[in-house]
């Protein structure tokens, strides 16, 4: 049984100070499943002062000590991973198979690629007579976001573990028990007591606490670009190092000469993946311009065939969206799309059909969009995308760069050359080519207002280092 109304503070489930709590609801029926507590300063001073006093012993911790802790937990979380998926499913509307082999999959996929980098990693280095030791770099508050919680929660807690940062969690308090169930592993696994401590709670008190708290040393940020925002004007007193990923407007650039079967049918899937709420979902997509009939019909071909239903569903390929929020936003921005003058290809405002409860989207195609439009600057979070034409391969990289944010990008050529060529001239963190998935071992993180830092793999850990030279050290 979760324990939803308590904190994992200080290796034990403690009563908030305040009793205050707030329905989680099922956005696949609109009805709520239980009640989650919410937290306060009270509570999130006691757990930084339990990180603080642990910070004094594990960061003394030996790698082998931290590789063994890490090995149990990628042990005991295996064993909770179809737990782990259901709990996503029914709190975020991600279908089930989807959620127990991408979701929980991805959190796996972090654990056990953090602990490859920790077994091969320097953390020390000769400087002439200097001796470079990276540390770690203190208390970490870590706030997580709903569309993919697994993900968020271990490609921060990992590398943390790892460098011997004590940390305190805030999940998303509309997918809290997935993040409930993982401090169960870690309890599980024998995290010392105040390595590791959660609590749930809202954006504007906890969130806000933890991003101005003078002994939290490093805030580490998944959300949207205005939060973002809010958490580094928050945290600029305090001069604690601030890490986040932020929103995107992902481009999609199908060259001429591309299969174009091919490449729109697998952009508009990963597009629709998880209803669309990703980050770097690739949500415009610039195509040449003389092919804008034929690439509006084979999308919509792909539209038609992507059912958006019940996430437990056998036929199901999309869910709902998270909440009633999200489906009102992106329902104006449907009708915005069209009130601007874009081509409404496929799906458009309101439920799908023979749907009547639940916070479904009907999977929508706008073509003849212009990069001017709204929802081609804006980030929807739904399965919505945009299709842009471009004149020549010179204005498809104008247009791809013609955002504030820079997140990701992906290119489609006939050739993995003219992929390079344009590949290397977007102004994104991470750009795939081909159609070739994200590495998990490179890192992810943004340009420009999709945040700073890096996540996952080697890069991911020294997120959570300091480094000190120690002149001296090697002199005769």
């Amino acid at each position: 049984m979760v324990n939803r109304m308590q904190f994992y503070i200080d290796g034990a489930w403690v009563d908030p100070v305040v009793k205050k709590s707030t329905p989680v609801v099922n956005p696949a029926t609109e009805e709520a499943m239980y009640e989650v507590a919410l937290g306060s300063k009270a509570d999130l001073d006691k757990a930084v002062a339990a990180a603080k006093r642990a910070f004094e012993t594990y960061s003394q911790t030996s790698r082998e000590e931290r590789i063994a802790l890490l090995t149990k937990v990628i042990e005991v979380y295996k064993g909770r991973m179809k737990e782990i998926g259901a709990a996503v499913s029914d709190e975020m509307g991600a279908p089930l198979p989807m959620a127990e082999k991408l979701q929980a999959g991805a959190g796996l996929g972090h654990l056990m690629n953090t602990l490859e980098v920790l077994k091969k990693y320097e953390f020390e280095e000769t400087m002439g007579t200097a001796v470079i030791v990276r540390e770690p770099v203190g208390v970490v508050g870590m706030i997580t976001p709903w569309n993919w919680p697994l993900n968020q929660i271990a490609c921060k807690v990992a590398p943390a573990l790892a460098a011997g940062c004590t940390m305190i969690l805030k999940p998303s308090e509309f997918t809290p028990t997935s993040a409930l169930i993982f401090a169960e592993i870690l309890h599980e696994a024998g995290v010392p007591k105040g390595v590791f401590n959660l609590l749930n709670g809202l954006g504007p008190e906890v969130g806000a606490a933890m991003s101005e708290h003078p002994d939290i040393d490093m805030i580490s940020f998944t959300g949207s670009t205005r939060a973002g925002v809010d958490v580094a004007k928050r945290a600029a007193p305090t001069v604690k190092r601030v890490s986040q990923e932020l929103g995107g407007k992902s481009p999609n650039v199908i060259l001429e000469g591309a299969d174009l079967t091919k490449a729109v049918t697998g952009g508009v899937m990963h597009m629709f993946n998880n209803s669309g709420q990703s980050c770097n979902a690739p949500s415009r997509m610039i195509v040449p311009l003389s092919r804008m009939k034929e690439v509006a019909a084979i999308a919509k071909g792909v539209a038609d065939k992507t059912k958006a239903g019940d996430p437990r569903a056998a036929d199901t390929n999309i869910g709902p969206v998270v909440n009633r929020g999200q489906w009102d936003k992106i329902q104006a921005l449907i009708q915005k799309g069209i009130d601007e003058g874009a081509t409404l290809v496929a799906g458009g405002p309101g439920l799908p059909e023979g749907v009547n409860k639940g916070f479904y989207v009907r999977p929508t195609i706008f073509a003849d969009v212009t990069n001017d439009m709204t929802i081609a600057r804006e980030e929807i979070f739904g399965p919505v995308l945009t299709i842009l034409g471009a004149k020549d391969e010179a204005d498809a990289v104008k247009i791809a760069n013609d955002t504030p944010f820079g997140l990701a990008g992906y290119v489609t050529g006939d050739t993995v050359e003219s992929a390079r060529r344009v590949g290397r001239q977007i102004r994104a963190g991470n750009v795939n080519l081909q159609g070739v998935p994200n590495e998990r071992s490179a890192p992810f993180g943004g340009y420009k207002q999709s945040g700073n830092g890096r996540e996952w793999g080697r890069y991911g850990l020294e997120e959570y280092l300091e480094a000190k030279a120690v002149a001296g050290f090697n002199a005769a």
